[in-house]
């Protein structure tokens, strides 16, 4: 018997909610804030969701959409088309690479890898766009950008897991 329309936009739907939250990430950083200078260091969002996503349900979201979510950040941030497809294609591999180490492990130790491959991944924007702009840029915005995405990480990771739990426990 052929499953009903309605049962396949489910799965469709909990198919696609991964790359549509990452998505709705990318959008939620680039609204502009009335804070003086938080657009400089808006916590990198749509890479935590990346990292997130890798670790937990990664064939929800295939390396293409974190490519096409990646091209849309550059876009919409004014980056030079394809540095954050770069980066956050880099930490998915890494995740990947990973995924063993990372699969039962404490929330803690899932921090901890965030902040190393973050940490990575910062040091890396931070040299293409010293080298795109044939200047050093200053590191303390680079920096304070890993701070806050790394403060952020439990409060999302924990709105995922959530997510996950209500929504994707089916899969």
């Amino acid at each position: 018997m052929r499953p009903s329309l309605w049962h396949r936009m489910d799965l469709l739907a909990r198919q696609l909610t991964p790359s549509m939250l990452t998505l709705a990430l990318v959008i939620i950083g680039v609204v502009p804030l009335r804070i003086l200078e938080f657009s400089t260091v808006m916590p990198l969002l749509p890479l935590m969701a990346v990292y997130h996503w890798a670790v937990f349900r990664p064939r929800l979201l295939p390396a293409y959409a974190v490519f096409l979510i990646g091209i849309l950040q550059d876009i919409l941030t004014g980056a030079p088309v394809g540095m954050n497809a770069f980066i956050f294609l880099l930490v998915y591999g890494a995740v990947l690479l990973q995924k063993r180490f990372f699969t039962g492990r404490p929330f803690l130790i899932l921090w901890l890898g965030f902040a190393l491959i973050v940490a990575c991944a910062a040091a890396l924007n931070w040299l293409a766009v010293s080298l795109l702009s044939v200047t050093i840029v200053e590191i303390r915005t680079a920096v304070f950008q890993y701070l806050l995405t790394l403060g952020f990480f439990p409060a999302v990771a924990w709105v995922f897991m959530r997510w996950q739990r209500a929504f994707l426990r089916l899969d």
